[in-house]
């Protein structure tokens, strides 16, 4: 099937060959998405990073000489443009959310279907975090343990508030969100200020999750 023009471009860094070959067959029968490179232990992956920078990286968390959230803390994603999904066989809510606090954008488990993990990377792609029903659940109910706020009801966002909210969850920084709504950045972050006060979060990790989990993303 031939490639779309500006497919997407995918990196792979798992330690079990048939895996790997078993994900580099599945996506190649996408026509809008390109292997680029691929690696069997974490120690090889920040060079295929600098030679290859993919869009998105696929990064198995248990992996040889170095696993996978060593790699997540090493990395400096305000200087680099790929995006990570992890993937995991394990379905440890903590290995989740630490893999989330330090950068990861997507959470895949191995046992998922095929057409969860294409998704994902499309999703991914375009800016948006993913994570399965069950696991966004989890984490939220993780988050609200370390920061409970007491509040019972469902707090009520402004029109404004909610814009910024969908922008945060798409992964637009406060510069961009400022230029998207023709405000400053100052007063973009102002409203975070507020909105991280009326949902009782911490960052804007949390403030996406909440987003997700609420349906706040959605066009009323």
């Amino acid at each position: 099937m031939a490639k779309s023009k500006n497919p997407i471009r995918v990196a792979i860094a798992d330690d079990h060959p048939i895996f790997r070959d078993g994900l580099r067959k599945l996506l190649e029968h996408e026509d809008d998405i390109v292997v680029v490179g691929e690696v069997s232990s974490g120690a090889e992956c920040p060079a295929l990073l600098a030679k290859v920078k993919p869009d998105i990286l696929l990064l198995d968390l248990r992996m040889p000489d170095k696993d996978g959230l060593t790699l997540l803390e090493e990395m400096n994603f305000d200087s680099m443009s790929s995006r990570v999904i992890v993937l995991t066989a394990t379905e440890d809510d903590r290995d989740v959310i630490r893999a989330m606090r330090l950068g990861a954008r997507g959470v895949v488990l191995k046992q998922s279907a095929s057409d969860l993990l294409i998704k994902s990377i499309h999703k991914v792609a375009g800016g948006e975090i993913w994570l399965d029903k069950r696991m966004t659940s989890e984490v939220m109910k993780a988050f609200s343990k370390s920061a409970e706020t007491g509040r019972r009801e469902k707090p009520l966002l402004s029109d404004r508030e909610k814009e910024i909210v969908q922008l945060v969850a798409q992964g637009y920084r406060n510069r961009e969100i400022g230029e998207k709504l023709f405000i400053s950045e100052q007063t973009v972050k102002n409203h975070l200020h507020n909105i991280f006060d009326k949902l009782g979060v911490s960052d804007r990790l949390e403030l996406a999750l909440y987003a997700i989990h609420h349906r706040i993303t959605e066009p009323a």
